[in-house]
């Protein structure tokens, strides 16, 4: 309001003091005598102005005139003029039109109308990173990937567009199944932006799949750094590393490097079953029992695990069992509550042949949590007892009907494990292997299929002891349900577009990588 105020008095007096001075004038006496050629002109002081003002308005007019004459003679000619930048603002104004068809066009999924209009933004517009990418993206969408092959290597020379040229190479790479022309890409790529959480993602996926636990250790790190990743979870995935590495090492007969590994993996998560069993037993082969021992209690007082019980027990291989009993006892004691304490020390109490002592140790577990572990340990203890083959075989019926118990299983695709493995054979998905019950689906009783050739031959020796002639027949456990077959899908028929040498070799040939994406990747 008071900026309003202001200007309206300036205005008023802008006009005052125009008013003012006409009035000067046209009071003032006098005039102004023009001669020229022998003619004479009087005018007075205000007709004088004005004829002034008029004069120079006439010379900005033959001027402007003039400007434009010399441009057209300059465009005619092809120098850079007006008229060529107003031209040049037109074609772009109807590329970036065009560009903007296209992404719509993309958005809606109509990929003739995207190609179509990215070609047209591309004769329009001079800017080639922008156009180039669009295009291509159009090209996949079309499902014209050989157009969009030869755009994404035109990319490459132009430092802007050399990462997303590589990114788009190796998607395609990716869906051809090169996976090795992919781990390059990504390579590349990753050195270029190390902060790309998508490459550095696929990098290590790809790295995990090939076993190449060494890159994908230096990947991961360089996630850790650029707070990609949690520090938890970057420690967890090194100790899985350094275990998978450890395994190779000692397949490979290279101990050392082997030790290495797993013990460093032990230091990093001391609580991982994987890594603390497999540096137990590198210490129980390097004579070194007590180191074993200490690592294998630390993990057992947070994580029992049959694995740890196993390793335990390798210590002392020649020990008999109530020995064997007797060490475990200060193991099973750190968590005597859990389950696998319990089924450990009714176990090592059977192989003792101290059933009651297995009774007591195994507690109500089989009431509350019957698995079929813990009852074909109830099976077990009241044959031992000398209890009639109706309550054994009760308890061996119930073990066929109940759910198996804790295993190895893939948190991503609920595939069932024996062993521990860094990456899911089924998936290929990497750190997914979970100590958890599978989701029962009618599997329980295939589990349990393994133990009726024991059940069946426990019964037989005490049909002959009791000197029966007839023949106990076999448990029904219903048509035998085949284990789905995992089949490896045939690779498709890689087209033209995706020949990998072909990639790399164009790849490699602008492989300068900039001051700025060098101290990047550093």
């Amino acid at each position: 309001m008071i900026w309003s105020l202001v200007k309206i008095l300036f205005f008023i007096g802008i006009a005052a003091a125009l008013a003012f001075g006409a009035g000067l004038l046209m009071e003032t006496p006098g005039g102004v005598r023009l001669a020229f050629n022998g003619q004479e002109w009087t005018l007075t002081p205000l007709a004088f102005l004005i004829s002034l003002i008029l004069l120079m308005i006439v010379i900005w007019l033959i001027l402007k005139l003039a400007g434009l004459c010399v441009a057209v003679v300059r465009f005619l000619l092809g120098d850079k003029t007006a008229i060529n930048r107003y031209f040049d603002r037109r074609a772009e104004r109807r590329g970036f039109d065009a560009l903007g068809d296209s992404l719509m066009a993309l958005a809606s999924g109509d990929a003739r109308k995207a190609q179509s209009s990215a070609l047209k933004a591309e004769k329009l517009l001079n800017r080639p990173e922008l156009t180039h990418l669009v295009s291509a993206q159009a090209a996949e969408a079309n499902g014209n990937h050989a157009r969009a092959a030869e755009i994404y290597k035109a990319m490459l020379s132009n430092e802007k567009s050399r990462f997303l040229a590589i990114k788009g190479l190796l998607k395609q790479q990716l869906d051809a199944g090169n996976t090795d022309t992919a781990l390059r890409l990504a390579e590349k790529a990753f050195a270029i932006n190390p902060k790309h959480d998508e490459i550095g993602d696929t990098l290590f996926t790809l790295q995990s799949r090939k076993s190449d636990w060494s890159g994908a250790r230096t990947t991961l790190a360089a996630k850790v750094r650029q707070s990609a990743l949690p520090k938890d979870v970057g420690k967890r995935r090194e100790a899985v590393l350094l275990v998978a590495d450890a395994i190779v090492a000692k397949e490979a007969g290279e101990v050392a490097r082997a030790r290495d590994a797993a013990y460093q993996a032990n230091r990093v998560a001391p609580d991982f079953v994987p890594a603390a069993a497999l540096a137990a037993r590198l210490h129980i082969d390097a004579g070194e029992p007590r180191k074993a021992s200490k690592i294998l209690k630390r993990a057992w007082s947070t994580n029992p695990h049959p694995d740890l019980a196993a390793a335990f027990a390798e210590i002392a291989p020649a020990e008999t069992p109530i020995e064997r009993s007797n060490r475990f006892k200060p193991l099973l004691a750190m968590n005597a509550d859990d389950a696998e304490s319990k089924l450990v020390g009714a176990e090592l109490a059977l192989a003792a042949e101290d059933f009651p002592g297995a009774r007591r140790a195994l507690g109500p577990l089989a009431e509350e949590d019957p698995t079929t572990r813990s009852l074909a340990i109830m099976a077990a203890i009241e044959k031992g007892e000398g209890a009639s083959d109706i309550v054994v075989r009760g308890w061996l019926a119930k073990a066929l009907s109940v759910p198996r118990g804790e295993c190895w299983i893939c948190s991503n695709c609920h595939t069932v494990h024996a062993d521990w493995s860094p990456v899911c054979d089924a998936c290929e998905s990497f750190d997914t292997m979970a100590w958890a019950r599978p989701v029962e689906t009618g599997q329980g009783e295939n589990s349990t299929v393994a133990m009726l050739p024991l059940i069946i031959g426990a019964l037989e020796d005490r049909t002959e002891e009791e000197d029966l002639t007839w023949t106990e027949p076999e448990p029904d456990t219903g048509p035998a349900v085949a284990e789905p077959e995992v089949k490896a899908e045939k690779p498709a028929p890689k087209p033209d577009w995706v020949e990998a040498d072909a990639v790399m070799d164009t790849v490699n040939e602008d492989d300068e990588v900039s001051p700025s994406a060098a101290k990047a990747a550093s």
